[in-house]
């Protein structure tokens, strides 16, 4: 079972890019970010076309996430729970039946956070993380296949940026993001990436400007996060990095995994 996270960064902008895509690499489950769309609004039948089921967690002009699955959704929840002061649409989840039992799988839009200084976006980074690990916690007690996929706005390590010291002064690098980071994974986590290479230069995300994508200046900052059940059926993961020389692109690229799992 082939499972995708991509921050698609406007879904009706790129629905062309999109449906491309789908056709390309096939995927089972695909979660999305940055749908940047209410769900009426959503580019629902040119995906379903495609053999795709579709839900929707959307937000006008930005924010926004979908997930779109070949399988039957056997469950849908948006918001993350326990907390529905967030006006943002950050979090997904669809709950899956397979031959090895239910497969819950996550799209998630984590705060970017900057400036750093901002007194209210950064401490809003962090509380977020914050609230998403007591979230992952509860859920990895229940021991069910969980993947955790999406754009957490993270560089976790030095190696994942192709300049890190460039980021020194971004949300996105600041020592208690990557701690934030640290702490989600630790609970149990297995970072999908990071367990079939440990080399730099593995990016996910190229900036528009100044010639970044041409120049490889990229940051890995889109993660797929397994539980113990999750991980004990993963096969591979990989960049889907040629994405980005499309015309009309995404700043970001799908990353994705393959778990040895089928449809119930």
């Amino acid at each position: 079972m082939k499972i995708v996270t991509w921050n698609i960064n406007g879904v009706r902008a790129r629905i062309g890019n999109l449906t491309h895509w789908l056709t390309e690499s096939a995927p089972d489950i695909v979660c999305l970010q940055e749908i940047k769309t209410v769900d009426e609004q959503f580019p629902r039948a040119e995906i379903e076309a495609l053999g795709y089921n579709v839900e929707t967690n959307g937000q006008k002009s930005f924010n926004g996430v979908a997930i779109l699955s070949k399988l039957p959704f056997d469950e849908v929840n948006r918001g993350l729970p326990g907390y529905n002061a967030d006006s943002h649409t950050r979090i997904i989840q669809g709950v899956f039946s397979t031959d090895q039992g239910a497969l819950r799988v996550v799209s998630l839009y984590l705060p970017n956070g900057n400036p750093i200084d901002d007194e209210r976006k950064f401490p809003y980074k962090l509380a977020w993380m914050a609230r998403l690990e007591r979230w992952a916690q509860e859920r990895l007690r229940l021991e069910e296949a969980l993947v955790l996929a999406g754009d957490y706005n993270v560089i976790p390590e030095p190696a994942d940026a192709r300049f890190p010291e460039n980021w020194l002064g971004d949300a996105l690098f600041q020592p208690q993001t990557r701690q934030a980071f640290r702490r989600l994974k630790n609970l149990g986590f297995t970072e999908a990436v990071r367990t079939v290479t440990d080399s730099a230069g593995v990016y996910t995300f190229w900036d528009y400007q100044a010639g970044a994508w041409q120049k490889n200046n990229g940051i890995r900052i889109d993660h797929l996060l397994l539980s113990p059940e999750a991980a004990n059926r993963f096969s591979s993961a990989s960049v889907e990095k040629h994405v980005r020389a499309w015309e009309k692109p995404s700043d970001h690229v799908p990353v994705a995994i393959e778990l040895s799992l089928q449809p119930a």
